[in-house]
């Protein structure tokens, strides 16, 4: 749904953040990847190889999700030491390179994809950002300019977690999808346990999650029995030789 409202001379588009097209989401997304781009937060890994090898994870999944016929998603690498990984809207999906020297196999790393692409699936930031503009009175009748949607959004990645709704959510849609897509389901709560094994302080990718021992124990009891050891994409030995980052 869109509007426009007339500011002096100039006409400015609003929309409702609950209910955005799939186009319009996209285009928010595209706003938010060029601004934190822009930043210099985040900074792209410039290895073309290491690149296509998660855009092929994420074409693998992609097809298994929710949205795969009203998105077209993004998979971009951060080159950056901190194992982490997140989604903002739209189909665009990041992982670092912290992350991808963590994982022991590709399974692990489609696991992490695939709970990204849940999080877009259940539109999860679109949520929190209609809450946090209804909470901070920048909510209308007319709407939101979308520049301010994405201003928003970006607020939220940088300063709010997910809720624990939110991520027990995304975990299960990850679940489902890594499973069909052929992945060995079994590598998602392996990889969260390795995760929170970690001695000090917990890796950035769990710091603002909910505890990975109850996610561990949920993930584990909706493993689908024909789904937990995949088919051969979750090698070791492929991976390492696959990804030349360690």
């Amino acid at each position: 749904m869109r509007d426009r409202i007339r500011n002096g001379n100039q006409t400015t588009e609003t929309v409702q953040p609950s209910r955005l097209s799939p186009e319009q989401e996209m285009k928010i997304g595209q706003k938010m990847n060029q601004d934190l781009l822009r930043s210099g937060e985040f900074r792209l890994y410039r290895n073309p190889d290491i690149q296509n090898y998660v855009v092929q994870i994420g074409k693998r999944l992609v097809p298994h999700s929710d949205r795969a016929n009203e998105l077209t998603y993004t998979f971009q690498v951060i080159a950056d030491n901190q194992v982490n990984a997140f989604a903002t809207m739209g189909g665009y999906v990041y992982v670092t390179t912290g992350l991808m020297k963590f994982a022991d196999n590709e399974a692990q790393l489609a696991s992490v994809v695939g709970h990204e692409i849940g999080h877009i699936d259940g539109k999860h930031l679109l949520q929190q950002i209609r809450a946090d503009a209804v909470r901070r009175g920048l909510a209308t009748a007319a709407g939101l300019d979308p520049g301010k949607i994405a201003q928003i959004g970006i607020e939220l990645l940088r300063e709010r977690p997910n809720s624990r709704e939110d991520e027990y959510d995304a975990d299960q849609r990850g679940l489902n999808i890594m499973g069909d897509a052929g992945y060995a389901q079994s590598a998602m709560p392996d990889f969260m346990q390795k995760l929170g094994d970690q001695g000090g302080s917990p890796p950035e990718f769990l710091s603002t999650h909910p505890d990975p021992e109850n996610r561990v124990e949920a993930l584990e009891a909706s493993i689908d029995p024909n789904q937990r050891d995949g088919n051969g994409l979750d090698s070791t030995a492929y991976y390492n030789r696959t990804l030349p980052l360690r």
